[in-house]
């Protein structure tokens, strides 16, 4: 499916004005195919090695050295017993777990001094690749244009649940199929899951997550976002859950780590797993998300981050309860922000537009091409008039009633299955295993909830739900409430937490604990729960049936749409979007210049850290160790030239599950981790600006400064094989 690159005689303002041509530093690429399409050119910007050194299943490669870290961000290897890096942020959630007011590991950090002191985390895993392998044929095969969608997929997910039994018969690997550009071509990816994974170190917040909300994807950076985990296995090396007689993993491969540093024009390698891009979208799309979808979702997420960063900031119980929640919050909240910023400054769908017209002219020019796709952008366009309207409500449900939105009313929505055995088998037995799941929902649940927060966010939410939403997706309770209360909102919220009982953690427990099917009454009563089931309710039945209904048409244009596209460029190289499959992107270390008269060097040091303390700032409270470190200048052998590095920028195409990918140098050796990108290039996942588009990664050398000197954990430095 990939196509080979011709020589372009146009300028390069008509590759970019076109979206035509593809330099170098864009794309995310696949590893089985770097010996065909790729290694020529990485070689010719410095790369040593040779495309099996990145990806072979004849002998140990880097791919045995990166791992898909839980279910969305990238590892690696760093020694041969399973020591594992990744981000700050990618680990939050299970620092945040361990932590206490008592053992605050966000706000003081956590070190394992030894093995015994590792912590385990139920439910993480870490997923190596074994092999890939193109099945395009095996899918496609008596597939055509033809072919009615429902008997498309049932044949396809038939095709794929055969190939994926043949991969792993009589192994204890998994495997999944995954359709590339669109559905036009799949991969197995065939994988070894290991579920022992436990934390051996991460810095304090004030390091880890240093600058926070404001400094995120931004420039310049003073971001630690690392974190230390370690996989085990079992005696045999193999993956096993959790067990006290596991031993540390001995991986086929780990990542030399180099003190060399990095300059200007040094060749830089991502390997990872890139979650979720979209390049080859039609301009009706930008034009949803830009003039309908963001600003929406960003006008109500400001609010919510508003009230939980107030009180995070009064109370430090509420900042460890609502830390990954603020955080999972804002970093799309700002990346949207950066997104329509970005489009709009590089006139994203005025290029779209230029880019259709020139493809219409290319089908009408020939009759078959008319019959295939001369409909396709005038379907679009009617499609995205409609789905625009769903899509926005689909999301904005979630922020009001589910993942985003208040907590009781998602709480709310668990307690479902005991009406569901109420109103089917009533038999006490029955209800032992949901009632037992429910107590250690509910236990999770209150460890992380603060009621006035809650109370706070519906009032908020609730006004925000009337603003946008026409009556008509307005579910009954809904507008029952508005019927009792008008546009009296926190009224709404307290007359809510008032009546409902489900906010109280004892009240909750207590009802658990001496449940009978007669509680059920209680249960069904409640009127957060009542709002909970009638919005779940609308929601499944009014929203979800049409907006799948469009956007499984939409998705049929886009398998179409790209089919023609790799016709219309024949002779160019395409990389497909990204879909959490391992890519490689590389690129080279490079500053930017951001706006008229501002240039950015490609590298920040620990002397920035200092000149954004703080104090009175919680993501800017510098901890007084790390000044003194500064002040005495001990940065041990990690220095250059007096100075201590801390991040640089690279041109390598990233989005999000990037975070925590290696960054490898032009002899295959750790020199960072990638963990952000910039504001100015945070499109990308749109469109790539070659002129501003830059990844930004945590210098090794800040990582092995702070494991050693600032938290006195030098026996990890000494599992590692340093290059100096």
């Amino acid at each position: 499916m990939f196509v080979m690159k011709r020589k372009l005689t146009v300028s390069f303002t008509m590759l970019v004005l076109l979206g035509r041509g593809l330099l170098a530093d864009e794309g995310m690429w696949i590893p089985l195919l770097l010996e065909k399409y790729n290694i020529e050119e990485m070689q010719g910007m410095g790369f040593r090695l040779t495309a099996e050194d990145v990806y072979s299943i004849n002998r140990a490669s880097m791919k045995d050295a990166v791992v898909l870290f839980g279910g969305g961000c990238t590892g690696e290897l760093i020694s041969d017993r399973g020591l594992l890096l990744t981000n700050h942020h990618c680990g939050y959630g299970r620092i945040q777990a361990h932590s206490t007011l008592e053992h605050d590991y966000l706000t003081h950090g956590f070190w394992a001094m030894s093995p015994e002191e590792e912590l385990p985390n139920p439910g993480l895993t870490a997923t190596f690749l074994v092999r890939m392998e193109d099945v395009t044929e095996r899918m496609l095969e008596g597939i055509d244009e033809n072919t009615p969608f429902r008997k498309r997929e049932k044949i396809l997910e038939e095709r794929a649940s055969a190939i994926i039994d043949e991969a792993v018969k009589g192994t204890h690997y998994t495997a999944v199929v995954k359709p590339f550009f669109q559905g036009n071509q799949y991969f197995l990816f065939v994988n070894e899951v290991f579920r022992d994974v436990r934390l051996v170190g991460a810095p304090p917040s004030a390091i880890g997550k240093f600058g926070g909300d404001t400094d995120n994807w931004e420039w310049p950076r003073h971001t630690g976002d690392f974190s230390l985990f370690r996989i085990y296995a079992d005696k045999n090396n193999m993956p096993a859950e959790y067990s006290p007689d596991n031993v540390p993993y001995q991986p086929k491969k780990f990542f030399p780590v180099s003190l060399k540093g990095v300059k200007p024009g040094d060749f830089t390698m991502v390997f990872g797993y890139p979650g979720s891009t979209a390049r080859y979208v039609p301009s009706d799309h930008i034009e949803m998300l830009t003039e309908n979808l963001y600003p929406e979702l960003i006008k109500i997420r400001s609010e919510k981050l508003a009230i939980m960063n107030a009180a995070m900031e009064d109370s430090p119980a509420v900042r460890i309860q609502y830390a990954a929640k603020n955080a999972s919050l804002s970093n799309s909240w700002k990346r949207w922000m950066g997104e329509m910023q970005g489009l709009e400054k590089m006139q994203v769908i005025d290029r779209k537009k230029v880019f259709e017209r020139e493809f219409s002219n290319w089908v009408q020019a020939d009759k078959q091409r008319t019959e295939k796709y001369g409909r396709l952008l005038a379907q679009y366009d009617s499609l995205y008039g409609i789905f625009g309207k769903y899509n926005l409500l689909y999301q904005y449900f979630n922020e009001v009633f589910f993942r985003y939105g208040s907590e009781i009313i998602l709480f709310a929505g668990n307690f479902r299955v005991l009406e569901d055995y109420w109103q089917g088998d009533s038999s006490l037995a029955a209800y032992d295993a949901p009632v037992e799941r429910l107590q250690q929902v509910a236990g999770n649940f209150f460890d992380d909830y603060h009621p006035p927060v809650d109370r706070q966010m519906f009032a908020a939410v609730a006004r925000l739900f009337e603003t946008t939403v026409e009556e008509e997706f307005y579910p009954e309770v809904w507008k029952q409430m508005k019927k009792k209360y008008g546009n009296r909102y926190s009224e709404w919220s307290d007359g809510l937490f008032e009546q409902s009982w489900l906010d109280d953690a004892s009240q909750v427990k207590s009802f658990l604990a001496g449940f009978s099917p007669d509680s059920v009454n209680k249960l069904i009563q409640d009127p957060a729960y009542r709002l909970s089931m009638d919005a779940r309710r609308f929601y499944y039945l009014r929203i979800v049936p049409e907006y799948m209904r469009l956007r499984q048409q939409i998705s049929e244009l886009d398998r179409l749409y790209m089919k023609a596209q790799i016709e219309f460029r024949e002779g160019e190289r395409l990389y497909p979007d990204a879909n959490l499959t391992l890519r490689v992107s590389y690129g080279q270390v490079m500053g930017y210049e951001p706006r008229d008269a501002v240039i950015y060097r490609h590298y920040t040091t620990l002397a920035g850290v200092m000149e954004k303390d703080d104090p009175n700032v919680y993501d800017y409270r510098v901890p007084e160790k790390l000044k003194a470190l500064y002040r005495e200048k001990d940065f041990g052998r990690y220095a250059e030239n007096g100075e201590l590095p801390v991040c640089f920028l690279a041109t390598n195409h990233t989005t999000g599950g990037n975070s925590g990918s290696p960054v490898i140098n032009a002899d295959g050796h750790l020199i960072g981790i990638n963990f952000d990108r910039v504001w100015e290039g945070v499109m990308s996942d749109l469109m790539f600006n070659p002129e501003k588009s830059r990844n930004i990664s945590l210098d090794i050398r800040y990582v092995l400064f702070l494991i050693d000197r600032y938290a006195g954990a030098g026996y990890l430095i000494d599992e590692m094989k340093l290059v100096e």
